[in-house]
Formats: C-alpha cells, structure tokens, sequence
C-alpha cells in the first residue's frame, strides 16, 4: 500500500510539474524595429515576471517621441477598463496585442495600423505591476523601448533575423527541458512500479510460507 501510494504521489507531482513548465513559459523577445508604411506593424513589449507562481496585475502606459522632438507623449492605456488611445494622432489606429482575459499582464504589445511616416521615433512602454504576497504587496515598473524607422518598402534587418532565430531557439530549448522532465518522471514512475511489485511479491511469498508453516505444525499436532 505504501508503494502504491508513493507511486501515485509521484505521478501527480510530475504532472503538475509538466503542467507549470507549459503555462509557465515566458520569453522576452525584443520587438520589430522597421514598419513599412501603409501597413499595419506590432509594437512589441514583453516583460516576464521572475517568479510565476506568484500572483500579479499590471496596468499598462504606452508613450511616443516623434523623430527630432524632445518629448513623450501618452500615447495608449491599457488597464482592468480596456484600452484607451490617449492621443489624437493615433486614434482608431492603435489596437491591443498583448495578454487576453488575465490582469497578469506580461505581454503589452499593441498593433499599430495604417503605419505613416510621421510614426517614426522612440516608443515606451511601461508596466506598471503588482505582486500579491500572503502578507504584502510589491510594486515594480518595468519599461521597454522601441526605436521605429518607417520605409517605404520592406527589408530585413539583422535585429529581426536575430529576434526571430531567439524566439524559435527560445521555443525549441522549452519543448527539449519539457522532454527530458518527461523521461525523468517516466523513469521514476518505472521504477517505483517495478518495486511495488516486487513488494507485493515478497508480501506473498512470507503469507505463503507462514501458511505451510501454520499446516506443518498442525500436522505435527495432531500426530
């Protein structure tokens, strides 16, 4: 009974364990930094937080710097209302990209449609989080920063070769630490079966023998 109940303990433990490796993948991959205008681009920020087991909300503040001006403007807000465009010059042209149906927000992305010329500057964004511990709150910001050139026809750049081969290297590393967990768990789960039986045969081999005592000395007995 015992090994049967450590057996099934640790198969639900590696379970959860697969379970928190696959929902709990976050990678910070760095954002396209040339849009092509007249076509729609993605303003990527994503900020993964250190400790996923934790609980967490986040706001989110988008800002813009125009090519050759000095300051940022409010540019986007995201929070538990939705999504507010605090600028005219981008109104009806800014749509949310980021985490869906999760005050937890580690991805902030924004998609920005019918790209003009006049979009070319610096973006940040910031995340505004709250980490919710057993007896406090933590409060962080993060910021991330977009450099966006708009061109009239499209290129590829060395940064969104390199992005793209990091997000795939990213994905391709997880799916193989996800698998070796597998086969660890699988072997673990083996042997403890392998000595649950050999437990259960040993059980039966005493009751066996104890009962061929148990005749012998009534034999011996009765003579």
């Amino acid at each position: 009974m015992a090994a049967a109940g450590h057996l099934l303990l640790l198969s639900l433990l590696c379970t959860l364990f697969a379970v928190y490796q696959c929902h709990g993948a976050c990678a910070e991959v760095d954002s396209d930094t040339e849009a092509v205008a007249g076509k729609g681009f993605k303003l990527g920020c994503i900020s993964c937080k250190r400790r996923s087991e934790v609980d967490g909300a986040a706001t989110v503040e988008w800002y813009f710097r125009a090519k050759g001006e000095a300051d940022f403007v409010h540019i986007y807000t995201y929070n538990e209302d939705g999504p507010t465009v605090e600028h005219d010059h981008f109104t009806d042209r800014l749509d949310w990209n980021g985490s869906k149906r999760s005050n937890d927000i580690q991805d902030a992305s924004i998609y920005l449609l019918n790209v003009t010329f006049n979009d070319s500057g610096t973006y940040q964004c910031f995340f505004n989080r709250i980490l919710f511990y057993e007896t406090y709150e933590y409060n962080t910001v993060v910021s991330k920063v977009v450099h966006l050139s708009v061109v009239a026809n499209a290129t590829r750049g060395t940064a969104s070769i390199v992005s793209e081969v990091m997000m795939y290297v990213s994905i391709i590393g997880l799916q193989v630490w996800l698998l070796i967990e597998m086969i660890y768990c699988y072997r673990k789960i083996s042997a403890a079966g392998e000595e649950a039986l050999r437990e259960a045969a040993n059980a039966e081999y005493l009751a066996i023998a104890s009962e061929s005592k148990d005749n012998c000395a009534g034999v011996q007995v009765g003579e």
